[in-house]
């Protein structure tokens, strides 16, 4: 039976991890003011928009943060924890849950970061093209958490800042989300 479990816990840490990577790519594009006329840029706007848009009539952007999208990656990571309680036959308290979704939604938003300046690194290294969507795109995300350290850790040639935002976003995770969600299950659980 754990097995099963095991299986289905899988799809829905997938699926749910699809869906907020979405809603993600809308934030965090809106937020960098990354270039609309990208392809990718468009499908994300097209893909989202439908569900953004009448949420954003009740909740408008604050700022450059666009507080629809980050209440439903929320959302979503509320809905995949309370899933994955009903997995196990589990009836956590809502204060847990609530607090478990908010610490799913930080680690969520965080290794996004890590994953994209990994892959933007990556592209880099190997010279893709400039001109390509997914570069640019990637290059405009992840750039201002770059630009404060860029040319200040070059070494032989190479610049270490991406490094450098990867290992402090690692640290957040450990520092701040991880007791945060431990806090979480503890009030999920009643203890």
């Amino acid at each position: 039976m754990s097995y099963l479990v095991n299986a289905l816990s899988f799809l829905l840490e997938l699926a749910f991890g699809a869906a907020a990577a979405l809603f993600a790519l809308r934030l965090l594009a809106e937020a960098s003011r990354a270039d609309f006329h990208n392809p990718l840029s468009q499908f994300v706007y097209r893909t989202t928009n439908p569900i953004l848009a009448p949420i954003r009539k009740l909740l408008p952007n604050w700022r450059r943060i666009n507080i629809a999208a980050l209440l439903l990656i929320w959302l979503l990571m509320l809905l995949k924890r309370v899933l994955l309680f009903a997995l196990l036959g589990a009836f956590p308290h809502v204060l847990g849950l609530v607090v478990l979704s908010i610490a799913d939604t930080l680690d969520f938003i965080l290794m996004f970061y890590v994953v994209l300046i990994f892959i933007w690194s990556l592209m880099s290294l190997f010279q893709v093209e400039r001109y390509h969507p997914v570069y640019r795109l990637a290059g405009s995300l992840v750039d201002p958490l770059l630009r404060p350290l860029r040319g200040r850790l070059v070494a032989g040639g190479l610049d270490f800042a991406p490094w450098a935002v990867m290992i402090m976003l690692i640290l957040a995770r450990l520092l701040l989300v991880s007791p945060l969600a431990d806090l979480g299950a503890r009030l999920a659980i009643g203890l």
